[in-house]
């Protein structure tokens, strides 16, 4: 028990609930698409970069606003996310077309099950631990992000106020 407690901290907890609001938006999209045209008729990896993209837009914002709160962020972390996503879509990509197209599992609970289940489970320790690292971390740059303009950094470590021109 000691060991779950110290694993499921706030900020944990915390990134669970917004993956999982996450998820929720990623699974209805996915499904939604499967079901419209032209979607229907693709491959169903494009609806699942589609849905993963949509759902790429919640998981910031609410991590930016909850799960990281008091931590700085600007266009550099930004880029971060939007990579460590790829990467972690990758999982889930990989693992519907293992199902999907080497297994020929090509039902509809077969392609959720690898892409929503296994795919997204892989993906999502891997986005814990690298937003962490490098999206939102404690001695992340000073830079505009939910708190607003903060100091900018000179080539030289020192801080300067923003409006100013460094020498």
């Amino acid at each position: 028990m000691t060991l779950l407690r110290r694993l499921l901290t706030r900020e944990v907890l915390t990134f669970l609930v917004v993956g999982g609001s996450g998820y929720v938006v990623d699974v209805v999209a996915f499904n939604e698409l499967l079901v419209l045209p032209p979607f229907r008729s693709w491959d169903p990896s494009v609806a699942r970069v589609l849905a993963v993209g949509i759902a790429m837009i919640v998981t910031f914002a609410g991590n930016a606003a909850l799960t990281w709160s008091g931590r700085r962020w600007g266009r550099r972390e930004v880029a971060w996310f939007v990579l460590l996503n790829v990467v972690g879509l990758g999982f889930s990509v990989v693992c519907l077309l293992v199902s999907h197209d080497l297994l020929h599992l090509t039902s509809r609970l077969a392609d959720n099950v690898s892409a929503n289940g296994v795919g997204l489970l892989l993906g999502t320790v891997f986005r814990f631990w690298t937003y962490r690292l490098l999206v939102f971390r404690e001695d992340a740059r000073p830079g505009v992000g939910v708190g607003g303009p903060d100091r900018c950094e000179q080539s030289g470590g020192s801080q300067v106020e923003p409006g100013t021109i460094a020498s």
